[in-house]
């Protein structure tokens, strides 16, 4: 029984594991291989807060050790992946380092989640794995298709910096959003499950457009939670 205990914990420390490799390896350049890694950290994230669940292992050991995974994972990784594709694309200005922040507004928006007793069933900000998938599938795609459009404006001074100011920024919102998983504890009300359809239909016809004009897969992940938080921007547009 003690085994099982630690089984989440494991887990999470799997998703600490992938972060640090990625890393390292977007330090070599090989951002083709740490985006794979970003994304095996966050099946490891999903991962560990199912099996929490299912084997009705909470800690607070865990708990703790979930934040300082994806601080690594959704935080570091994709502010030096940020920095590291305006480098790969030619850009050497001061600005390069401006995607740095994205690290810091990622620990303030973690903390701030750990405390925040509103955000159990949806969120209020952007989850950090979310931007974090905007960065690496967009440096990602920048570096496996440097004839893009995409790629050339990842190669001006200013782009990506803007890109990393504006995530940093609905981090740490007030933006109500919400959560892109079911199960006991979140919410599932009118408005969040007309809001879930939307967004689930949203990513099929992504899927289609992207898989039909021939685009690299990474361009899923980049349109879905590009989808994902202008969706929850209008909803709370509306709203007001």
């Amino acid at each position: 029984m003690q085994i099982i205990k630690h089984i989440p914990n494991t887990i999470t420390s799997m998703n600490l594991l992938a972060g640090t490799l990625g890393v390292i390896f977007t330090l070599d350049g090989r951002i083709d291989i740490a985006f794979p890694l970003m994304l095996a950290a966050a099946g490891f994230d999903f991962c560990d807060g199912f099996a929490a669940r299912l084997l009705n292992a909470y800690s607070n050991i865990g708990k703790e050790l979930d934040s300082l995974a994806d601080m690594v994972s959704f935080g570091v990784l994709p502010a030096i992946m940020l920095y590291k594709i305006m480098c790969i694309c030619g850009t050497w200005h001061i600005a390069i380092y401006i995607p740095l922040i994205l690290a810091a507004f990622s620990a303030l928006r973690l903390a701030k989640f750990n405390l925040d007793e509103r955000q159990h069933g949806s969120f209020i900000g952007l989850p950090t794995p979310a931007a974090a998938m905007i960065c690496g599938s967009l440096a990602y795609y920048a570096e496996r298709s440097p004839e893009s459009w995409i790629s050339s404006l990842c190669g001006t001074w200013f782009f990506i910096p803007v890109v990393a100011i504006i995530l940093s920024a609905v981090l740490v919102s007030e933006i109500p959003m919400f959560a892109m998983k079911f199960g006991k504890g979140i919410e599932t009300d009118l408005k969040t499950k007309f809001l879930r359809i939307g967004f689930f239909s949203g990513i099929v016809c992504i899927i289609i457009a992207v898989v039909v004009s021939g685009g690299n897969w990474s361009l899923i992940v980049l349109y879905m939670f590009i989808y994902y938080l202008l969706l929850n921007l209008a909803a709370t547009l509306i709203k007001r």
